[in-house]
This record gives structure tokens, C-alpha cells and sequence, in this order.
């Protein structure tokens, strides 16, 4: 049987004395873990959860976090992790539309339930935070803490309850930038394919040390809460994550590997450079949501680390595929490297990605022809939970259908040139958003970018939002001029503007706000 839980139940056998969990002073052998799932998983069933029952969790990275990717399924249950960041409404919504029976909020979020706490019928568990407790009482009123919680279970073993390798193990809600997010069902065939995968492509083993410094309710938290589990590695939790913060503990802990968005690795390689600062030992980088620029992968090779470009959707558990990296590829120049490993490459083992056409035909290997990015595999996600009209659009023909547009190279390495929405349709042609992007990360002093477009008379023209590095200064006609060096004329801004870059909380642009500003505003 395909299942996660097969790696907690060897780890407890043969290696039960490895440290699994540290999360400041606190120290977790895989042991101590085990117990802690058992307790959860009884708890839970002490609750009244019902078989394939769902448990929203509200909380930033923790140790009580990973457990619940365990407890949750012991008790034949289904996680719902939800971004805390989200709006009350949507929070709301993910659930209602869920019918989670139980929601584990941590205190820190309690604030945010507020204004709908009549609207939510589940009940709400309480992971107390002694650094940022609530100061008003009267908002913990019909919660039950987290201790309580774990008083109504005990320690007896529970087999592994699943029966069906495609029953539920979680259901993932996609941020929407339009309408209502979608929520991706995750099963535990895929769960235990993807994990399986993530540690033969990123060398994960029973001495790896993982910082957890990607958030955990996002994209199936890419496969690594049961990647770690099933090698042994520990797990290694933050409160903030502070470039100070995360170079500390890299050191102390001695990290080897970490995942995030590029704007993660920035912000620490650029504290490491003011500080003089170098990694003492090399560190397994995996960065997707938009390719690594070339002066983000030279400044990391230069400080000793490794960078590995990933791709993949919430729909796909994360990543499902990987820019597999080729000796020969060392001796070239770092330019030259950095576009090699900005494409999205060639699909984890056991796993199928193509790019087709508008006839659902694979496009020709030569780098330039447009088609659509999709994927098929195990590790491919069921669908929407009740939405059967997007379940179908999305993975009709038997694909995953991604949205992304891609060309394809003549070595088969699959390149995402944008999202379609994201494309730039100038008088003179077809602009990547991406591809000028790039171009702007090679400008000494920027720190992030956006490109997107906006209506003109004849179509759209091209828009750069820059973030620079404090105390650097650029001015727009600089900024054109070094595009002007190396694009197309047509592909470079006409209008750039210096501001602060919308983000998600996982590291994306939402260059819809962009757009939306833009029209809004006579400046453009």
C-alpha cells in the first residue's frame, strides 16, 4: 500500500533515536515524533472525526505542523492547510467548502477567524504561542487549547488505516487571483510517489539537515514534509525567516538543504554579500515560482552554495520537474549556465510533461515554437474538490492542463517562457514578461522586477516595476538603455516605474494588482 505513513512506521522501527525535529531549544527524536502523531491521531478521534473527515490547519511552520501531515491520515482524516494570510472571507470559505469538521488555528491567527467565527460550523483547536499570546481572553472563548486537545487522546498505536491508495490524504486550496480558490485533492498514492521522487532528485538521505524556510500549507508544502520523513533527515523550524535568522541556523544546524521562491535566496545572498559573509558547507538551494536569475545563481556559486531550478503546480504536489543538470554545463560561462538553468527541464522519474499545441499536438523541439505546458503521472491530482466543470477543463485528454506557456529545446528540456495571461501582445509581436525580467535582474542594484502589460492604442506596451537594493539608484531611461543593449526594441519598457512589487505570501507577483493599478491610474 502507497502511503506516507509507511515512512514514519520504518523510521520508528529502525532509526527511532535520529533527531527529526528542532525547533529552537526543542529537540524531537523520530521516537518522540511517533508518539506525538499517535497522541494527535487518537485525539482526533477522541473529537468525534469522521472517516475521510476535514482538518483545516491555520499556523505558520512548526513542529505540531509536520505531525498533523501524519496524525491527520493515522486518523483517517484529511488536511486542509490554509494560508493565514488570506482574507477572512476566503479563509471562511476554504472551510465551509471543505466541511472541515475540525479547524487547529495557532494563536497567533486566532484574530483572523473574528469576524467569522458564526460562520464556521468546525471546531477550533488552539496551538497556543507563549512569544505572541492574544491579549484579549475573550477570543479564545468555546476553543479548545491545544493541550486539552491532546488530554483526550493517548498514546496507543493505530495501524495504518488507509484502504484505498486514492482515498484523500489532503486537499490544497489554489490561491485565486480571480474568483474563489480551487481546492486541488491530493491522494496517498501521489503523496508517497512525489516524496519518493523529491528525495532521488535532490539527494536526500538520513544525514540531510532540511530548513523549512517554505511555507508548509503551500503547493503540498512540495512534497517535503513526507520527502524528509521517509530518508530520515531532520527537520528544522524557524519563527521568522530573517536572512540573519536563516544563515545562523544554516551554520549552527549545519543545513544542507532549503526551498523557496527566488525572492527568498535573494534577500539572504544579498545580507551574506554587505556582510562578507560565506556558507561553510554546500547547500542544496531548490528554487521554483520563477527560474533564478543569472546574477542570483552567480552570487550563490560564488558564496558556495547549489542552486537546483524546480517545477510543478499545487495540482502536481509541487515540483514534477527539474532542470537536471549536466557535467559538461560546469565549464561554461556563468551567463551561459544561468540560461540553461532557468528553464524548467525534464520531468522527475516516473513521472510524464509535453508541451501541445492549441490541437493538443506536441510541439516541434526548436526552442521557439509556443504551446501549452501539461502533465500526467501519478503524482497528478485528482481534481477539484466539488467542481466538476473545472476538474474537466483542467484535465481533459487525461493531462494536467497548466496555463503556462513553453518551448521546448532540441535536447527535449522543457522552457516556460510566461504564464499566457502574463504574455505581452506589443504592435510589433509577442513579448515574454519573463525573458525581460531577466534582463532587468542583470542590472547592478535591482533587487526584484515585474513586467506586464498594459492597453495601448494598437495593443499593449510593456511595463517594469523595479525594487532596488537600498541606496541604489536607477533612472528609466537607464533602465531602457541596458534592455536596449540586449532585447529587441520592441521587447523593452516603454514606461518603468520604481515601487514596491505586490507579492503573494508564497513569493509570486500578483501582477494582476499591477495591471489593475495601471488602468486605474493617468500616470500610464
Amino acid at each position: 500500500m502507497l502511503t506516507p505513513l509507511v515512512f514514519l512506521e520504518r523510521m520508528r522501527k529502525y532509526f527511532k533515536d535520529k533527531t527529526a525535529l528542532v525547533y529552537k531549544e526543542k529537540r524531537l527524536s523520530y521516537q518522540d515524533f511517533y508518539k506525538d502523531v499517535m497522541i494527535q491521531a487518537n485525539s482526533l478521534l477522541k473529537l468525534g472525526l469522521q472517516r475521510e473527515g476535514k482538518v483545516s490547519i491555520i499556523s505558520s511552520n512548526r513542529p505540531e505542523f509536520l505531525e498533523l501531515y501524519y496524525s491527520v491520515p493515522y486518523a483517517n482524516g484529511v488536511l486542509v492547510p490554509i494560508n493565514p494570510k488570506l482574507s477572512p472571507k476566503e479563509i471562511a470559505y476554504i472551510i465551509n467548502h471543505s466541511e472541515s469538521e475540525v479547524v487547529i488555528v495557532e494563536e497567533s491567527f486566532l484574530a483572523n477567524l473574528a469576524e467569522i467565527r458564526k460562520e464556521i460550523k468546525a471546531k477550533l483547536v488552539l496551538i497556543e504561542n507563549n512569544e505572541n499570546p492574544i491579549a484579549n481572553e475573550s477570543a479564545k472563548k468555546d476553543v479548545t487549547t491545544f493541550k486539552e486537545f491532546l488530554g483526550l487522546g493517548s498514546f496507543s498505536e493505530i495501524p495504518i488505516p488507509v484502504k484505498e491508495e486514492y482515498s484523500l490524504i489532503g486537499i490544497y486550496y489554489t490561491s485565486g487571483t480571480t474568483g474563489l480558490p480551487k481546492g486541488v485533492m491530493l491522494h496517498h498514492r501521489g503523496a508517497f510517489l512525489n516524496a519518493v521522487m523529491e528525495a532521488l532528485e535532490h539527494q536526500l538521505d538520513l544525514n540531510s539537515v532540511y530548513l523549512w524556510t517554505l511555507n508548509m500549507f503551500h503547493a503540498a508544502a512540495w512534497g517535503f514534509a513526507w520527502a524528509t520523513v521517509a530518508v530520515g533527515a531532520t527537520n528544522v523550524y524557524l519563527d521568522k525567516v530573517e536572512p540573519k535568522t536563516v544563515y545562523d541556523v544554516i551554520r549552527n544546524e549545519r543545513v544542507s538543504h532549503m526551498s523557496g521562491p527566488p525572492a527568498l535566496f535573494i534577500d539572504l545572498v544579498n545580507y551574506m554579500k554587505e556582510n562578507d559573509l560565506k556558507f561553510n558547507r554546500k547547500i542544496h538551494m531548490i528554487v521554483a515560482g520563477s527560474p533564478p536569475a543569472p546574477v542570483t545563481l552567480r552570487t550563490v556559486q560564488e558564496l558556495g552554495g547549489y542552486m537546483c531550478h524546480v517545477y510543478g503546480l499545487t495540482e502536481t504536489y509541487g515540483p514534477h520537474s527539474i532542470c537536471e543538470w549536466k557535467e559538461e554545463w560546469n565549464s561554461l560561462p556563468i551567463g551561459e549556465q544561468a540560461k540553461l538553468k532557468s528553464r524548467q527541464g525534464v520531468p522527475y522519474v516516473g513521472f510524464e510533461m509535453d508541451v501541445l499545441d492549441p490541437h493538443d499536438e506536441p510541439v516541434p523541439r526548436d526552442g521557439r515554437t509556443i504551446g501549452e505546458v501539461v502533465m500526467r503521472g501519478n503524482n497528478v491530482a485528482l481534481g477539484y474538490y466539488k467542481d466538476p466543470k473545472r476538474t474537466e477543463e483542467s484535465f481533459r485528454g487525461g493531462w494536467f492542463h497548466s496555463g503556462d506557456a513553453a518551448v521546448v529545446h532540441p535536447d527535449g528540456y522543457v522552457e516556460v517562457i510566461d504564464r499566457f495571461k502574463d504574455l505581452i501582445f506589443t504592435p510589433e509581436g509577442r513579448v515574454s514578461s519573463v525573458l525581460v525580467e531577466k534582463t532587468l535582474m542583470e542590472i547592478p542594484g535591482v533587487k526584484r522586477v515585474a513586467v506586464y502589460g498594459i492597453p495601448e492604442e494598437k495593443g499593449e506596451k510593456v511595463v517594469a516595476r523595479i525594487e532596488t537594493q537600498e541606496g541604489v539608484k536607477l533612472t528609466p531611461s537607464e533602465v531602457i538603455d541596458f534592455c536596449k543593449s540586449i532585447l529587441a526594441e520592441f521587447e523593452c519598457p516603454k514606461v518603468v516605474e520604481f515601487d514596491r512589487i505586490p507579492m503573494t505570501s508564497t513569493g509570486k507577483v500578483q501582477k494582476y494588482l499591477l495591471r489593475k493599478q495601471a488602468t486605474e491610474s493617468k500616470k500610464l
